[in-house]
């Protein structure tokens, strides 16, 4: 994954254009486009890693991002064990019955599974 693609997943991730954060940032409209080809200075690197609350090494492919950096050991949820609970659960105002909780729970170790073995080429082609 390129410093490119990690900004834009962050971006994704909150919702937002890299246009949004480009011009919350203080950079021109379309500069986080240009990193597709050439690397950004210092202090641009810096302000995305600030924006986002991650180090400039996660972007940089240098470490791998675990959680921002205002998660605590409190804020984890191991979602198996949470799924597994028998505290109610509902999604969009529709409670989830035992069926469903094992239905999310087989879509969950899919989507983990895929993000593992991506990640896992990605260190291949390194």
């Amino acid at each position: 994954m390129t410093l490119f693609d990690r900004v834009k997943k962050l971006s994704d991730d909150q919702g937002k254009s890299l246009k949004t954060v480009a011009l919350e940032l203080g950079f021109g409209e379309n500069s986080i486009y240009g990193w597709k080809t050439k690397n950004p200075g210092i202090d641009k690197l810096k302000a995305v890693a600030d924006y986002f609350g991650v180090t400039t090494d996660y972007l940089l492919g240098r470490e791998v991002q675990s959680s921002p950096d205002w998660a605590t050991e409190d804020d984890k949820i191991d979602l198996d064990k949470w799924l597994q609970s028998n505290v109610p659960m509902g999604f969009q105002g529709m409670d989830m019955d035992d069926e469903t909780k094992i239905k999310v729970r087989a879509f969950l170790e899919g989507v983990f599974w895929e993000d593992k073995q991506k990640h896992l080429n990605d260190d291949n082609k390194k």
